[in-house]
């Protein structure tokens, strides 16, 4: 069947008008398509813009300080570099650790001998021997001192590498040890004394006298063992009683270090005045004289010990502590804390120390044919003491405790003439000689100075209360 022209016609128009819109939906796509480059093209253009902008402001901000490191890196010269490695964590610890070692300090107490030191801090007797042979006898290490400080340096097996001291006030000791060998390095110090005056007025105890005056109760003490020959102390001391006391302290590369000594002193008992100055004799003995010459120290101590009180007088009756019944007491018993040392009264021969029923530990010296002096309820004696030996006036002979018929602990003193116990607070000790005629001349010359401080502290201390 053939077609109709029109037919056809309408055919061909529809086939054209199909293909028309397919022409501009593809030109429509292509349009967009074109349109999203352009954006994107412009975009990317306006980034680029930024990151060269920012690039730019940033080369201005940092070329003149790369610059002037530059000059300052060229004038310090050629350098080299060297490639470290990083240490662990753990190594780095254990280097600080190497660079710096810790030294174990340690005091001597009162007793204490190096061996008892060195058990304290577990070090062996071959340390111990090891650290003696090192020393040679020259650091005084066989008679070491209460308060006396020590340091030790412990390697990794807690084995004895070095240990410090000091030798004295002016020298600190260094024992380094290699194996079976030791080294010595001694580092001197720089000492300074600083001369100061003080002066105070008794209105409840000496020793509260000497802290308003600024006085130390080390030098307090110093005080009452000068003046101790004379003055009692314990019962002699009265409210109005005055001093001037001329004294030194010592220091180290300009730090206080310790007490020093008493130069000059004056003390008002009961109206009585009682002078003292330090004075070296010319072959160098060193001791106290009174303004006339004559030496303060007597044939005795009054007192043996730092006492704290009286705890028991001379009696010919009265009810013993511990037997609970009334019988003499022919001795004074001085109280004070366990372990503070005990003096020989007078030079002398020991006599006796052992084991005294009623005693306890005991020691009796002999001075002369007439004079003897006893001692009792140590708590030990002196290890080097022994029967036979010289003793000189004030060297300590033991400790006090409370061995024996002792309810706590003291020293029971007696001072016995032809084997008769007397009072020891009230016997009559025999006079000294003052210094020969040369020698006082000079000792008159040497203390004019010290006799104005006195003089002042006196004159500024009522300048003061006038003031008042």
């Amino acid at each position: 069947m053939g077609d109709h022209p029109q037919a056809r016609s309408m055919r061909h128009f529809t086939l054209r008008a199909i293909a028309s819109r397919r022409h501009v939906r593809y030109y429509l796509s292509a349009a967009r398509r074109a349109r999203g480059i352009l954006l994107a093209r412009k975009r990317h253009r306006w980034i680029l813009a930024g990151v060269a902008f920012t690039a730019m402001i940033l080369g201005l901000a940092i070329l003149p300080a790369w610059a002037t490191l530059q000059r300052e890196h060229a004038a310090l010269g050629p350098r080299i570099q060297l490639a470290l490695a990083m240490p662990s964590l753990a190594r780095d610890q254990a280097d600080m650790l190497a660079q710096e070692p810790v030294w174990q300090q340690a005091m001597v107490l009162p007793g204490q001998s190096l061996a008892d030191l060195f058990k304290q801090q577990g070090l062996s007797a071959t340390e111990l021997q090891r650290a003696l042979d090192a020393d040679n006898g020259q650091s005084g290490l066989a008679h070491i001192r209460p308060g006396q400080q020590f340091e030790f340096l412990r390697g990794a097996h807690a084995e004895l590498l070095a240990m410090r001291y000091e030798r004295n006030d002016a020298q600190r000791v260094t024992l380094q040890f290699y194996g079976n060998r030791a080294a010595e390095t001694v580092q001197s110090l720089a000492l300074e004394r600083r001369t100061q005056v003080a002066h105070g007025v008794i209105t409840d105890s000496l020793f509260d006298a000497g802290s308003h005056a600024g006085m130390s109760n080390a030098m307090v003490l110093e005080l009452a063992r000068v003046f101790g020959y004379d003055i009692d102390f314990a019962q002699d001391l009265r409210v109005g009683d005055s001093f001037a006391v001329v004294y030194d302290s010592v220091y180290r590369d300009g730090e206080y270090l310790r007490p020093g000594t008493i130069i000059a002193a004056e003390f008002v008992n009961r109206g009585r005045r009682y002078t003292a100055f330090r004075y070296t004799q010319p072959d160098g003995n060193v001791a106290y004289y009174s303004e006339d010459g004559r030496p303060l120290r007597k044939s005795f101590l009054r007192t043996p010990v730092d006492f704290t009180r009286i705890s028991s007088r001379f009696s010919v009756a009265r009810l013993h502590p511990v037997l609970g019944r009334m019988r003499a007491h022919k001795g004074v018993d001085y109280a004070a804390p366990q372990g503070t040392p005990i003096y020989a009264a007078g030079d002398g021969v020991v006599q006796f120390k052992g084991w005294e029923n009623g005693y306890g530990n005991f020691v009796l010296i002999r001075h002369n044919k007439d004079i003897s002096t006893a001692y009792g309820h140590m708590s030990r004696f002196v290890s080097t003491l022994r029967k036979g030996e010289r003793v000189r006036q004030g060297q300590v002979i033991g400790y006090v405790g409370m061995t024996g018929l002792a309810t706590g602990p003291h020293l029971h003193y007696e001072f016995r003439v032809d084997g008769k116990q007397r009072d020891p607070l009230t016997v009559t000790l025999p006079k000294t000689l003052p210094l020969p005629g040369p020698q006082l001349v000079a000792f008159r010359r040497s203390i004019a100075p010290m006799l104005a401080q006195i003089e002042q502290a006196h004159s500024r201390d009522t300048r003061l209360a006038s003031a008042k």
